[in-house]
């Protein structure tokens, strides 16, 4: 490889003969002769040359650099090099600097966004939701089969017992669950005004727009089921059943709070829609203290009857029927998803539309894995006359 120092040594060198060529001009009060114009345009094609070698030994000295590096290094400075060439695709420049085609995968349907870009929209979406973070998650191809000890219909006792007298045998049973996958697609829409604008950092924008759309529906899936598909929460009976059918009282509250075992209590949290929220934030004890509370010092900003309140926009309001109100300890549902998300980018499908499409496969299954660490309140048929 040639020496960087000499190449930019001569590339100055060039530069200044440019100069002064076009000075000589300028000094003279005349316009460029045939032959002058002719070595300008020699000198600028050796000038644009230059640059490009000069940038690609600088590119290969860093491939170069990186295999030298440690493991843990050599994966920090990949993800940069991903997170590059992921930019330059988005912006149509992709292909002008020298590795982008080593970071980027192609098919029939577009570009596959670099598995570092996909596990950073993964991460957002566990980060955008809490109830996804908190579900036991289970990375894993096929299908997976979860054992559980089943208390319902009888469990292991030990009692007293007395000489020459058999003992009465109890037990509970082994039960399991039994998660696929099913295959859900989402579609999000860059505007190409955004990016090429040079300036707005196009790569966390696509991230966060994803990990938003992607956190949704997960979300709203946990929550409600569909109907042969994932199940989610939605197979959880009610622990308590209000009164109303559009109001809580706080004895209904401490029901359900107390229908949870002490042991599963420690990382009990209630999910709620922000209206259901309004509503118990007029609720008082019997000393007239409020049961729910501002806490800053909560994940979500707020506790009810000490324990911290999540507000998701999956979750239905108070009404007929509804399921309001979850609490308890949310890793007792499961999360089935495959190892790694697929995501692409569409660089020509929405061209006519000025915009280029980013979309996402993931396949996943959710069921509830510890119905003990769960409580549901439903709300009443009608409200009292």
């Amino acid at each position: 490889m040639m020496n960087i120092k000499a190449l930019i040594e001569k590339r100055n060198a060039l530069v200044a003969e440019l100069e002064a060529l076009v000075e000589k001009a300028n000094t003279e009060t005349r316009g460029l002769t045939n032959d002058e114009l002719a070595t300008l345009e020699s000198k600028k094609s050796e000038l644009a040359n230059l640059d490009r070698t000069i940038e690609e030994s600088k590119e290969l000295r860093s491939i170069q650099r990186v295999n030298a590096m440690p493991e843990t290094t050599v994966e920090k400075n990949k993800e940069v090099l991903e997170v590059k060439a992921f930019e330059h695709y988005l912006r149509g420049t992709f292909g002008e600097t020298r590795g982008d085609d080593a970071n980027m995968t192609f098919g029939d349907n577009g570009a596959v966004v670099p598995t570092s870009i996909a596990n950073k929209i993964i991460e957002k979406v566990v980060e955008i939701s809490p109830l996804y973070n908190m579900a036991t998650r289970y990375k894993v191809k096929g299908t997976l089969t979860i054992p559980y000890y089943d208390t319902t219909s009888g469990d292991i006792t030990v009692d007293y017992a007395d000489e020459f007298t058999d003992l009465i045998s109890t037990s509970g049973k082994f039960a399991s669950i039994t998660m696929t996958g099913f295959l859900a697609g989402v579609l999000t829409k860059v505007s190409k005004s955004l990016i090429n604008n040079s300036q707005f950092d196009i790569v966390s924008y696509v991230i966060n727009k994803m990990a938003q759309n992607i956190a949704i529906w997960i979300e709203g899936e946990l929550i409600h089921g569909t109907a042969s598909k994932i199940s989610g929460l939605s197979t959880l009976s009610a622990s308590v059943t209000a009164a109303a059918a559009t109001s809580i009282t706080s004895d209904e509250l401490i029901r359900l709070q107390e229908s949870i075992p002490d042991a599963y209590q420690a990382n009990a949290v209630w999910i709620m829609s922000k209206a259901t929220r309004t509503a118990i934030r007029l609720l008082r004890d019997g000393q007239g203290n409020y049961l729910l509370n501002r806490d800053f010092g909560a994940r979500w900003g707020y506790t009810l009857l000490g324990k911290e309140v999540y507000v998701s926009k999956n979750m239905p309001d108070m009404a007929a029927n509804a399921k309001a109100i979850y609490y308890g300890d949310f890793s007792g549902l499961a999360v089935k998803e495959t190892e790694t998300a697929e995501i692409a980018v569409l660089r020509e499908k929405f061209a006519t539309q000025h915009a280029v499409g980013v979309f996402a496969y993931i396949e996943m299954d959710s069921k509830v894995e510890n119905a003990e660490k769960l409580a549901l309140l439903k709300m009443g048929a009608t409200d009292p006359q």
